[in-house]
């Protein structure tokens, strides 16, 4: 209901099945996703989404606040997390914001951002390093490239959920959970080079040089 008030049109599934079946039907730009369904779960459809390479960006809606549950779901490619109990105008929030920031694949050139080592495709979601590349997801890419267009800055949390999510109610353990897949890519051993440093209290500074 919240969601047609906002001028949004809505296909309503009430299981993961019929899910299934009206992502392979419609052109659908954006799920949300419960993770608790009556004939399975919300990574089951998730996991389809990703294996049949669609591009819908998704929405988890849960009541499961675990930290492991979030990194699971974001690291299958999840555009966001919201807990149970929400507020619906957060959730209409985070729809809107999500579907400003989802720029479909056209015939215009690729916006690439370079600093120093790090090449990031961001039409695309990849970011080039050390000689791999590397897919991310929708959000990760924007909250490297604000990072990478703010090199030895100190940025706060509520700035980069501003920037990033596009609105004012941070979710500190969502920006952390996503923090740390982006460190998985860039320090992925004692000893790699030493992009994110967390200003305790206040946000992170990114270095530019890895220092």
């Amino acid at each position: 209901m919240h969601l047609e008030q906002a001028e949004l049109q809505v296909i309503e599934a009430s299981s993961g099945r019929q899910a299934i079946q009206y992502l392979q039907e419609y052109a659908i730009e954006l799920v949300i996703l419960d993770l608790m369904m009556d004939d399975g779960n919300g990574f089951e459809v998730l996991q389809y989404l990703r294996d049949a390479n669609m591009e819908s960006l998704v929405i988890v809606l849960s009541a499961r606040r675990e930290v492991q549950d979030k990194i699971l779901t974001l690291g299958l490619g999840a555009d966001d997390y919201v807990t149970k109990p929400f507020s619906p105008v957060e959730l209409v929030a985070r729809v809107q914001a999500q579907l400003r920031r989802h720029r479909p694949h056209s015939s215009f050139p690729t916006k690439i951002l370079r600093l120093n080592k790090l090449v990031l495709d961001i039409d695309n979601y990849f970011l080039r390093y050390d000689g791999k590349s590397f897919s991310l997801t929708p959000v990760e890419c924007r909250l490297l490239e604000l990072f990478m267009q703010n090199p030895d800055r100190v940025l706060t949390k509520r700035e980069i959920y501003k920037r990033v999510w596009n609105h004012e109610n941070f979710d500190d353990n969502n920006l952390s959970v996503f923090i740390s897949r982006l460190r998985s890519i860039l320090e992925p051993t004692e000893g790699s080079p030493h992009y994110f440093h967390t200003i305790r209290g206040i946000g992170y500074k990114f270095s530019g040089d890895g220092q």
